[in-house]
């Protein structure tokens, strides 16, 4: 319960965290996987995923704010599953799936993720049965959602075979999540095609939904809503060049030459640095459970953009 009250929760959503055993520990791992996966995907663009600035780029309406809300929701769902399945999360254990071959599979001691239980939580947790009024709140939870069907995306069927001398005689399947690190990669490739929206009154339903000037529907040339797997924005991007509220700027940030300094560097050009750097090599295994290096040294060539 303590540690439910370390976190920053809204009231119902600690309320849930002290009925849910080992749910405090799922949403640190949560936290921890969405960061790390979010600064690899940007770590050569000019923001980086920080945490410096964070605060004030949730309250907008950016490309980047899209990214987050879906990264941090499929981290959530992923960790979740893999909690239930791993039995660190006590009202859930692995896919209950009612098909045959889950229930195989659990009697050969097999635990499928169980993502069922995970998307279900979440949407509790996160409180999305009501949906928002505003243009903000809707882009907001579409984007959640974004991040959720990336989770989906990546489930599989993986199978076992339990027959003589390898044979398939027998052979258990059940379903599991592909690594966090494709989910990221998918979420990332929706940030660089994300859509740019705006709030339309849907005369038919008699309420506002979202629309895009990029997309028209094939009968009339008005916008028409993005899709359900599309990153969304009300708001283009500041550049990222130089310190504000929302990062620290590029200065003194590494680049690669042939790749990205000229980007990430916004023209200001980028200083050169060689530096000797130590590294294992020829090494050898020696009997019976150790490996042995000779140390070795070589000149590399840092690049970093000017202040």
């Amino acid at each position: 319960m303590k540690q439910c009250d370390l976190l920053k929760l809204s009231r119902k959503q600690k309320r849930l965290c002290r009925r849910e055993p080992g749910l405090a520990e799922t949403l640190r791992d949560a936290i921890r996987l969405g960061i790390m996966e979010c600064q690899y995907q940007f770590r050569s663009e000019r923001w980086n995923c920080s945490l410096e600035g964070r605060t004030s780029l949730l309250k907008r309406g950016f490309k980047e704010t899209a990214f987050l809300y879906a990264v941090s929701s499929a981290a959530l769902t992923h960790s979740l599953a893999r909690a239930c399945s791993a039995g660190r999360m006590e009202r859930c254990t692995c896919d209950d799936s009612p098909d045959l071959e889950n229930r195989k599979a659990w009697q050969w001691g097999v635990c499928g993720d169980n993502l069922k239980y995970s998307t279900k939580f979440l949407k509790k947790f996160l409180g999305q049965k009501r949906i928002g009024k505003d243009l903000r709140a809707k882009v907001d939870i579409h984007n959640t959602n974004v991040g959720i069907k990336a989770v989906k995306n990546g489930l599989k069927t993986t199978c076992k075979c339990h027959g003589v001398s390898g044979s398939c005689a027998v052979r258990t399947c059940w379903k599991q999540l592909s690594p966090f690190h494709e989910v990221g990669r998918l979420l990332k490739l929706r940030y660089d095609d994300a859509v740019k929206v705006f709030s339309t009154t849907n005369d038919a339903v008699g309420h506002s939904e979202l629309a895009s000037p990029q997309r028209h529907s094939h009968s009339t040339k008005h916008p028409a809503s993005p899709r359900a797997t599309d990153l969304v924005y009300v708001e283009d991007s500041p550049s990222f060049c130089r310190p504000s509220k929302y990062s620290l700027g590029t200065a003194g940030r590494t680049c690669s030459r042939e790749g990205n300094c000229d980007s990430m560097c916004c023209g200001r050009g980028y200083n050169t640095q060689s530096r000797l750097v130590t590294f294992s090599c020829h090494c050898q295994v020696q009997w019976c459970c150790y490996v042995e290096c000779q140390q070795c040294m070589q000149e590399e060539v840092v690049y970093s953009c000017k202040q």
